[in-house]
């Protein structure tokens, strides 16, 4: 006989989702004006493909096509050396680098696919600042409060 899989998407995640309900500040960790760029040591200016706005990091972001919100994070300043790329990456709004852990980010990503959770985020670019906020839905439906 075979084990039916389970359909608590909570199950091979630590924390439970008690330990993410609520609200919850990631501080400094979105892209900002004040990210560091690279610098050319030989004429102290930071080349133009690093160069960038918080409005284009937002934007860039705000494309990418997923059924996920994404976010703005900084690019390392390596990463912008190596690849030329601009000063920021995009993730998904509950990514590792953000949440601190890969068990919050499975977690809170379990949360946002639940139908048991409300999980909204709000980005404050110019703090660097990322707000999650779970709530478990009320599960009563109409005919159990008349």
């Amino acid at each position: 006989m075979t084990e039916q899989p389970s359909n608590d998407p909570f199950e091979e995640c630590e924390p439970r989702p008690d330990a993410i309900l609520g609200t919850r500040t990631f501080e400094d960790v979105l892209f900002t004006d004040e990210t560091e760029t690279p610098v050319n040591v030989l004429t102290g200016e930071t080349p133009e493909h690093s160069r960038a706005s918080v409005d284009e990091a937002r934007a860039f972001a705000a494309g990418i096509n997923s059924d996920t919100p994404h976010i703005a994070l900084p690019a390392s300043v390596e990463a912008q050396v190596e690849t030329r790329s601009k000063p920021y990456t995009a993730a998904a709004f509950f990514h590792f680098k953000v949440t601190g852990s890969l068990e919050r980010h499975r977690a809170y990503h379990a949360a946002y696919s639940s139908d048991r959770f409300s999980v909204e985020f709000e980005a404050d670019y110019e703090a660097g600042d990322l707000t999650i906020i779970v709530e478990e839905k009320d599960c009563q439906s109409e005919f159990e409060n008349a």
